[in-house]
């Protein structure tokens, strides 16, 4: 098993679309990025630690590669917005992929690239690559959220506008 990280705003609405993917163990939402040791989601609301809200996901490599976590990465975010996204602003909603191996940092790095060479976007993509740092998980009213409050997570997916972009952006991929 290894580990990703992945931040693309709201962490809500980041864990539904890994859940559903085979080889997946897990998907914890959390905190990662900042320098307050075991922040709560009001502090780093507050942008006082520095955090960015990011999900952790624990798969298993030989049913779902990393390559494939990524793409699923790209397709639920506006890789052209690195001060938020959608409705949610600052620091602490800024897309980024966190990697944990040389390999995982290469990878990234290349899906990027190609990403950005597909003339997708108008805008060049502007999702930060970045080492790994230690991971909080969040309070657990945060975890598995669209399962708990699925009427709330849906308007939230709609009103927020993702629900909408990824429609437009990405659906010859899905």
């Amino acid at each position: 098993m290894e580990k990703a990280i992945f931040a693309g705003g709201c962490f809500w609405c980041m864990v539904k679309p890994f859940h559903e993917q085979p080889g997946i163990e897990s998907v914890i939402s959390g905190y990662t990025g900042g320098t307050t040791e075991n922040p709560t989601y009001e502090e780093v609301c507050s942008g006082a630690t520095g955090h960015i809200e990011a999900v952790e996901i624990t798969f298993d490599p030989a049913v779902f590669s990393y390559e494939k976590l990524v793409g699923v990465f790209w397709m639920q975010i506006d890789p052209t917005d690195g001060d938020g996204q959608f409705f949610d602003r600052g620091r602490s909603y800024k897309p980024a992929i966190f990697y944990t191996t040389d390999e995982q940092k290469r990878q990234a790095e290349q899906s990027k690239q190609e990403l950005d060479a597909s003339g997708r976007f108008k805008k060049p993509i502007a999702v930060d690559i970045l080492p790994a740092e230690p991971f909080y998980p969040a309070e657990e009213y945060h975890q598995d959220y669209y399962k708990k409050n699925p009427a709330h997570y849906n308007a939230y997916q709609t009103g927020s506008g993702r629900a909408a972009f990824i429609q437009s952006h990405w659906r010859d991929s899905q």
